[in-house]
């Protein structure tokens, strides 16, 4: 089938792009690097101005988010990822505050205009089908409603299952570039995090189908489901802590109600061995992020826990987990989607779990959120929270019990100073006076 295909170079690729388009550009380890150069190089040499890029974060180099673009090159990302985190903070970047389950509905509904989209995918079978891989979230969407789709066809792309096929006829202009996918590799946790993850693990019930995001946490939690039983999988990605849980047998997704024995996810990142486990594999179904992420189909499966972090939490249980006050710092995510899906589903749990305090010392937990911080799970959402004080359950609970039970799990240098803001904040009834002296 290659040989039905023309290669151009990645330089005569983007030659297609205009002053003013928008650009989508694959996400996560799957960022097309040889187009995003070539881009950059007609940008250097004026031959474009004003053109829009969208992505939802990516790894490795993000050039032309450089200040030195500035007129030539907007990013207007659906995520803040740590590469393009400086420039977005100083006003050379922007950020579009989006629900990770819509990022499909901008350009499947119109919203954002696509004029190019630059991908990455594997080599095509011999029917003409090649695979988004590691990336299929609002890509697809993207390839769907482009004028233009540029692939680059690379042998490290694995061929992933699920909505990752395109056929070699939804394709306009192909460029070979064999190129290692961008890998991420995570530190072990630390004894905080594991105190949180063994606090999550207790509140995970055999069968259970899962969602985590990505980092220390979610691997402390992992680490100590080994002795579970039918575990599943649907979740927006996932990395390298799944994977001795599935060679052991203990994810096997018999418990599911929809897309039964299989993973369900929408990008992943992680190391090579991540890739070479979705490549050729029927058990995993990389799928459209509107469908990931959707809560109602979430909520179809029994047993929904999903775990999710902040940068801050209130004493309402207001949760921020965009921004560092005014600066935004990640994004919208699929924190919401997830909460509320995973509360929805019978016998689901929605988690919010984070260290109780920064590196630094200073509380996490806050009388109130720090002025401009953005609430990215409301307090009507929140169920349970755990800090590696312990787990809480908020659902149900009142403002003044909230504040209690927060307080419980907070640091104890901090305890006095927020049982004091809390008594200023709700003292004037004699519930919380009583609650405090009960503890």
């Amino acid at each position: 089938m290659n040989n039905q295909i023309k290669f151009v170079t990645a330089d005569e690729a983007v030659k297609v792009i205009k002053s003013g388009d928008h650009v989508h550009l694959s996400s996560v380890a799957s960022a097309p690097q040889c187009l995003i150069q070539a881009m950059c190089r007609r940008g250097e040499n004026g031959e474009l101005k004003d053109v829009h890029i969208h992505h939802l974060h990516t790894e490795g180099p993000a050039p032309y988010a450089d200040p030195k673009f500035e007129g030539v090159f907007q990013l207007d990302s659906f995520f803040v990822g740590g590469n393009v985190r400086k420039v977005t903070q100083s006003g050379y970047a922007d950020y579009i505050p989006v629900f990770l389950s819509e990022t499909q509905k901008l350009y499947r509904a119109g919203v954002l205009p696509c004029n190019v989209a630059m991908i990455q995918v594997c080599p095509p079978d011999k029917h003409g089908y090649v695979s988004l891989g590691t990336s299929v979230d609002a890509t697809l969407a993207a390839v769907e409603c482009a004028e233009h789709v540029i692939a680059v066809v690379n042998k490290y792309v694995p061929r992933s299952f699920g909505d990752a096929f395109l056929h070699v006829s939804q394709i306009d202009t192909f460029v070979e570039d064999d190129q290692p996918l961008e890998e991420a590799h995570f530190s072990e946790p630390n004894e905080i995090e594991r105190k949180i993850g063994q606090y999550c693990a207790e509140l995970i019930e055999d069968g259970a189908c899962l969602q985590m995001g990505i980092g220390a946490i979610p691997n402390a939690v992992l680490a100590q489901l080994k002795g579970h039983k039918n575990l599943g999988i649907h979740t927006e990605m996932f990395a390298d802590g799944v994977l001795p849980l599935v060679e052991a047998g203990v994810i096997n997704g018999a418990n599911k109600a929809i897309d039964k024995g299989k993973m369900v996810s929408t990008f992943l990142m992680g190391s090579q061995k991540v890739y070479d486990f979705i490549d050729n594999n029927p058990g995993v179904a990389m799928m459209d992020v509107g469908y990931t992420n959707d809560p109602y189909i979430i909520a179809q499966n029994p047993k929904v826990t999903a775990i999710n972090s902040a940068l801050q939490v209130d004493l309402t249980g207001q949760v921020c987990a965009d921004s560092l006050g005014t600066k935004f710092y990640s994004g919208v995510g699929g924190q919401i989607d997830f909460m509320y899906g995973a509360s929805r589903s019978a016998g689901g749990k929605a988690i919010l779990a984070m260290p109780s305090a920064t590196n630094k010392g200073v509380s996490k937990i806050a009388n109130t959120l720090t002025e401009g911080a953005g609430v990215v799970t409301t307090r009507a959402h929140m169920h349970w929270f755990v800090t590696e004080y312990g787990a809480v359950d908020l659902y149900g609970k009142s403002m003044q019990e909230r504040a209690r039970l927060i307080i419980s799990v907070a640091h104890p240098d901090h305890r006095e100073a927020l049982d004091k803001a809390a008594f200023e904040r709700f003292g004037s009834h004699h519930t919380y006076i009583k609650m405090t002296c009960d503890k």
